[in-house]
C-alpha cells in the first residue's frame, strides 16, 4: 500500500505553507517544505528570481526518487513545493506516477490583494525564510498557472474572500 501525496499551489504568501501544515498535522503526514530545504542548503547563494529558479530545480531534481520511495513504504507526504506551473507540475505527475499513490492537489484560490498584504505582514516578521518585495511578487506571479484538467489531477480548490 503507497502513502498518499498532498500537493499545494497557490500564488506567494496564498497560504501554502499554513495549509501545508495543518494538512501534515491532521493526516499524520511527513511535511516536505521546499523553502526549508532551499533556505538550509542554500540560502546566502539565493537572492534573487533566477537562483530561486535554479535551486528549485536541483532540489526537485534529488528530492523526486526521494518522495517516491517513502510513498511506496506507505508513508503520507504533503510536498510544501508550490505546484503553479505546467513544468512543476509534471515532476509532481511523475512522482505520482512512479509510486502509484493517491493524491489530491490543494489549489488556494487567493487575490493579489489579499497575498500582498500576508506578504507585508510575513515580511515585517522576519519569520519566513525569505523576503519577497511586491516586484519579485508581481514577477514570480505572471508564471503562475491554475492546472488544467488535462494534468489530470484531483484539484481540491479554497477560495479566499477575506
Amino acid at each position: 500500500m503507497t502513502g498518499y501525496l498532498h500537493l499545494v499551489a497557490g500564488k506567494i504568501a496564498a497560504g501554502k505553507s499554513t495549509l501545508a501544515q495543518k494538512l501534515s498535522e491532521e493526516h499524520g503526514c511527513v511535511l516536505l517544505s521546499e523553502d526549508a530545504w532551499l533556505s538550509g542548503l542554500f540560502g546566502p547563494e539565493l537572492t534573487s528570481i533566477k537562483d530561486y529558479v535554479r535551486y528549485s530545480a536541483r532540489l526537485r531534481d534529488i528530492m523526486g526518487n526521494h518522495v517516491v520511495e517513502v510513498l511506496r513504504l506507505g508513508t503520507s507526504v504533503v510536498l510544501d513545493f508550490p505546484a503553479n506551473t505546467p513544468e512543476t507540475r509534471l515532476w509532481m505527475r511523475e512522482v505520482i506516477d512512479l509510486s502509484g499513490c493517491d493524491h489530491s492537489l490543494h489549489l488556494l484560490n487567493v487575490s493579489d490583494d489579499i497575498c500582498k498584504a500576508r506578504l507585508h505582514s510575513r515580511n515585517a516578521s522576519g519569520e519566513h525564510q525569505f523576503s519577497v518585495s511586491d516586484e519579485e511578487f508581481d514577477a514570480i506571479t505572471r508564471h503562475f498557472v491554475r492546472p488544467a484538467a488535462s494534468e489530470g489531477f484531483s484539484v481540491r480548490e479554497y477560495l479566499e474572500t477575506v
